[in-house]
């Protein structure tokens, strides 16, 4: 080979060399460029400075690399290598930030998933959806519901089920006619025995035993609610967090079961917070039922999360501008991967682990305050009440509601707030993000999460000076007031506790979320009291305030006379029909009503009531046969 063959192929290594590295460059300042650009609203002249900052390298660079080519510069061996190292490291960069939006990308959502099955009698021989061809269906009836109506009559025709189909007022029938056998397979949501286990007056507790699903199918449903603030998160808006019971920590397709509920207003402003805790058991107008009669808001969830947010719209007054619902499997990882959460143990006390299980899976916690890992604070979020069953009297020996565990749910909360300012490792960071995308699910867009760090850079940079998150973020604990009560449930046939809610306590709470979001002016307190000898106790708003009812339940007619249950039914504002029957010990008053006591006025329009009346009896024909018999028997004397 001449000198000048020789020269030739060093020119087209160079070339090659060039290229490559020309290519590679290209490709490593776009992508990098691409990844910054995709976080918008994170230190935005700063990111479109180093955007342009790159792009005027990569002109330099590529001005460089046909220079070289041109001039067959012999040092390409030198700043091929540094261009190949500048890139790898914009790749590098470029992946953290890209996949830092992609976990942020897997938690935004326009709409829900949801997961029907279809299941049988454990017992059953039916293995799969092709062995129940012509079996009897149960459905639900109601056509708003996705999983039960809409999606199982979707699958009814899409796998030419040729069965009987029977419908059902409410889940309890549906499953009762499973366990009766009226029919022989019936469509629930997947997720079926965390949400029914336990169900209000029924033991569903062994559903997942006693039951088996043999089909399943996934169904994306938009959202009606969508995000109308913007794409930044820079005026007050309203989170509702819905705490989610899954068997997976993956939040695809569980239908959440209502248990947690928390609605949240912030002021980015002001940073100030109000957070309320909703009890699950509240007697409200679920807007997804027929006539939206009251029922407990627990069974709003089975609905959906529009069903939700519109029943609790419609009694705050409040409008949810956006959702977050948090699988409670989660909140194990996340915290286990803050280190723990330091809380102030009110009580000694033992709860089911995250997969509802006891025995050597009991989770125990002392009195006192203490760094709790994920499955304590777990349990410390869900405890509302002993379990003496399972657990000895130094774990039982104490009172809860969903009062307290709505409180224990907020102190988690603040606690995780506090642990999040002293994170300083991006390995740490993306544990954390990873760990919450698989459990969090929102209707917020991209570009409205990230413009949250705008607020969070501000309350880290305060917080470096000493002062706690908590202060910082100046929340305000709302509390819903009401009573108990046992109120007949005409659709699920029983009685039912429920909490009515006082409507003075409602209105309270109503305003002073009205007040944080800039909606209404705020009262001045014009008197204060201070005394150096008591401690101060912090002012939670619904509390303490008048009482105040929002029901009417039916009373018994039972005894009273056709007069007086007219009277009452008209003071009642309900219409009164009689039915009579005759008895011998009939006293014409009323024997039976076609309501209970105990019903909710609202929920009815008319009664019947049933009146006995004393049978009479031929008293002309009595006294002639008297006469006669006594006539004979004079004769025979």
């Amino acid at each position: 080979m001449n000198n000048q063959e020789q020269q030739v192929k060093k020119t087209k290594g160079i070339g090659v060399i060039l290229g490559l590295s020309f290519l590679i460059n290209t490709a490593a300042t776009f992508y990098m460029c691409y990844s910054v650009y995709l976080l918008n609203g994170i230190e935005n002249k700063i990111r479109y400075l180093f955007i342009s900052i790159l792009i005027v390298l990569w002109i330099g660079f590529s001005l460089g690399f046909l220079r070289s080519f041109h001039k067959k510069n012999s040092k390409y061996y030198i700043t091929a290598p540094i261009i190949l190292i500048y890139s790898i490291l914009l790749f590098i960069g470029g992946n953290y930030f890209l996949r830092a939006y992609q976990i942020l990308d897997n938690m935004t959502t326009s709409g829900t998933v949801y997961s029907s099955s279809i299941v049988v009698l454990s017992g059953d021989k039916a293995s799969d959806i092709n062995d129940v061809k012509k079996s009897t269906i149960g459905i639900l009836e109601d056509e708003s519901n996705v999983i039960s109506n809409q999606m199982a009559l979707s699958t009814i025709t899409k796998e030419k089920l040729t069965g009987q189909v029977k419908k059902y007022d409410n889940y309890v029938a549906l499953i009762k006619a499973l366990y009766e056998k009226e029919v022989e397979v019936a469509f629930l949501p997947t997720n079926y025995g965390i949400l029914f286990q336990n169900f209000d007056g029924e033991d569903f507790s062994n559903i997942e035993e006693e039951v088996k699903t043999i089909y399943t199918t996934k169904k994306e449903v938009a959202d009606k609610k969508t995000t109308i603030k913007g794409s930044s998160l820079d005026k007050p808006f309203t989170l509702l967090i819905m705490g989610v019971d899954s068997e997976n920590e993956a939040l695809s397709g569980s239908s959440f079961n209502g248990d947690s509920l928390m609605v949240i207003t912030f002021n980015p402003t002001t940073l100030s917070t109000t957070i309320l805790s909703i009890p699950r058991d509240s007697y409200v107008p679920i807007m997804c039922f027929q006539n939206q009669r009251k029922n407990k808001i627990t069974h709003a969830a089975a609905y959906g999360e529009d069903c939700m947010i519109d029943t609790i719209e419609n009694f705050t007054g409040i409008t949810i501008d956006y959702y977050v619902k948090i699988n409670f499997k989660g909140v194990v990882n996340l915290v286990n991967a803050l280190g723990g959460v330091e809380i102030d143990v009110p009580y000694a006390f033992c709860e089911q682990d995250s997969n509802r299980n006891f025995g050597n899976s009991t989770i125990y916690v002392e009195k006192g305050l203490q760094v709790l890992d994920g499955e304590q604070a777990l349990a410390y979020a869900r405890n509302r009440h002993p379990w003496p069953q399972y657990c000895s009297a130094k774990y039982s020996n104490y009172y809860s509601d969903d009062f307290l565990r709505g409180q224990h749910q907020q102190e988690i909360i603040r606690a995780l707030l506090n642990k999040l300012k002293d994170i300083n490792n991006i390995n740490t960071i993306y544990s954390l993000l990873e760990t919450i995308s698989k459990s969090v699910q929102m209707n917020m867009s991209n570009s409205q999460v990230l413009s949250l760090y705008n607020i969070a850079k501000d309350i880290l940079t305060k917080s470096s000076s000493g002062e706690s998150m908590e202060d910082l973020l100046s929340m305000q604990r709302l509390y819903l007031s009401g009573s108990d009560a046992y109120i007949y449930d005409p659709v699920y046939k029983q009685t039912l506790y429920n909490f009515v809610l006082n409507t003075n306590s409602v209105a309270a709470i109503s305003n002073a979320m009205k007040v944080n979001l800039g909606l209404t002016a705020p009262t001045l307190e014009k008197d204060f009291y201070f005394a150096i000898n008591e401690p101060y106790e912090e002012v939670v708003i619904g509390k303490n305030v008048k009482a105040s009812t929002s029901i009417t339940q039916l009373p018994s007619f039972i005894a009273k006379t056709e007069s007086q249950a007219k009277q009452l039914a008209s003071s009642l504002g309900i219409k009164v029909s009689f039915q009579y029957v005759k008895s011998e010990t009939g006293k014409g008053t009323v024997t039976k009503q076609s309501y209970p006591a105990g019903t909710d006025v609202d929920s009815i329009s008319s009664i019947v009531l049933t009146i006995t009346e004393k049978e009479k009896t031929d008293s002309s024909t009595t006294d002639d046969k008297d006469a006669a018999n006594e006539k004979e028997d004079v004769t025979i004397e």
